[in-house]
């Protein structure tokens, strides 16, 4: 029999302990405060009709859509974004969906793309959108949310740029010949954050731009001012708890997909050279392109990915809410086994994550283990202890054992459960 390849698929990651913990921890940060804000959480199936899929990205992503023909002979694929699947669900469930619904969807999406550093071909998607209102208070709650969910994450500031895509087009419309139409133009404006304006200017007219339309473009960009719209949403941001400071103004800020319809922004960090970790904006046409349901929608889509690395640069995940709090290790006999079992249940009873060491072993073996998987406390039980009804709970940052009584311990670990 060979020899089996045993890695992963190129494009396709593991996450080990520590590092889906760490996701855990985000996601569940991320989640929480979209609850609080009222938005509700949908799933959708990992496959749908390959019809459903293919046509509606463009043929370049067309090209990254995993297909295939199932065991009864249908043509699948695999989700390739939320988007798509969201648009079937608000068209399917229309009666049973409210005229108003907000979503947030947190699920793995698949692109058949050339692996390389920071792209794979499965990675975690996180949307949030309302459907259904094309009112700007809308507008207003998505960038009082998105405030929010960094909040909750730590950060102590952020930048939330942001334009009106219907501003940009109405700039740049006067400019557009047979050759370069105004999705083209925005195409390449949407690099002047990291290309300079003569580099851009140069591609507008490659593109067929003549060099003078192609400055213009950008000296009539740099003039743009705040729209009435924008002006009432931002008012709105604020009123709803959005720090000031927060919203930046950028006349230049175009994002490349073609379908946003007005207010549009993108989330950065300071701190990581105003990276970029997510973005949105208003879509009112995009359900009714995909599904024949008219619906008007704002939303934005995270890069979990990229927050939850800033997340651990910057030392904003605890540890100690994640992982296990304590060991139950025992000396090798029967009765001491027992009695840690004990244990464990009634520490478990009190939500403190608690593992069992599984088996005889010498002490020393168990206290490796813990400190192998990084858990903070190790209780020890042996004969003496069940006879004085205290254990030694060690230490395992410090070294420090004490011989505490079981309600003792479990005071002095739901004590640091809670901080």
């Amino acid at each position: 029999m060979s020899k089996q390849n045993i890695q992963t698929l190129k494009g396709f990651r593991d996450f080990l302990p520590d590092e889906a913990r760490s996701r855990q921890y985000v996601s569940d940060k991320i989640r929480e405060t979209f609850e609080i804000y009222g938005f509700e959480p949908i799933q959708t199936p990992t496959l749908e009709y390959a019809s459903l899929l293919l046509g509606k990205y463009g043929d370049e992503a067309d090209k990254l859509v995993y297909t295939f023909e199932d065991r009864g002979g249908r043509q699948v694929g695999l989700r390739y974004d939320q988007t798509v699947p969201t648009a079937r669900i608000l068209s399917q469930y229309q009666n049973e969906l409210p005229k108003y619904f907000r979503r947030y969807q947190v699920q793995n999406v698949f692109r058949a793309d050339k692996p390389q550093k920071g792209r794979y071909r499965e990675f975690t998607q996180c949307d949030c959108d309302i459907f259904g209102s094309d009112s700007i208070l809308a507008d207003a709650e998505l960038l009082a949310t998105v405030d929010s969910v960094f909040k909750n994450l730590g950060f102590k500031s952020i930048v939330i740029e942001f334009n009106d895509r219907s501003l940009l087009i109405e700039s740049i419309s006067p400019f557009t010949n047979e050759k370069v139409d105004v999705f083209s133009i925005i195409q390449s404006i949407d690099k002047l954050d990291k290309q300079s304006p003569e580099m851009v200017i140069e591609e507008l007219v490659d593109k067929g731009l003549s060099r003078k339309d192609a400055e213009a473009v950008i000296s009539k960009i740099n003039k743009i001012e705040l729209s009435r719209d924008l002006s009432k949403i931002v008012q709105k941001s604020l009123e709803l708890g959005v720090s000031k400071e927060n919203l930046v103004f950028n006349p230049k800020l175009a994002r490349g997909l073609d379908y946003y319809t007005g207010l549009i922004f993108e989330i950065k960090i300071p701190e990581f050279s105003n990276s970029s970790v997510g973005g949105g904006g208003r879509y009112d046409n995009l359900i009714e392109d995909l599904s024949g349901y008219k619906m008007p929608a704002t939303g934005f889509a995270l890069g979990f990915d990229r927050v939850v690395e800033i997340c651990t640069e910057m030392n904003l995940i605890s540890g100690s809410e994640t992982g296990t709090a304590v060991m139950v290790g025992f000396f090798e006999e029967e009765a001491c086994q027992n009695k840690a079992m004990e244990i464990a249940k009634e520490l478990r009873a009190a939500k403190i994550k608690t593992e069992l060491f599984p088996a005889f072993d010498k002490l020393a073996k168990q206290f490796k283990a813990a400190e192998q998987k990084k858990i903070p406390f190790v209780i020890v039980v042996g004969e003496n202890e069940i006879k004085e009804n205290k254990f030694t709970i060690k230490d395992m940052k410090t070294g420090e054992q004490s011989l505490l009584s079981l309600e003792e311990i479990k005071e002095r670990l739901s004590s640091l459960k809670s901080m």
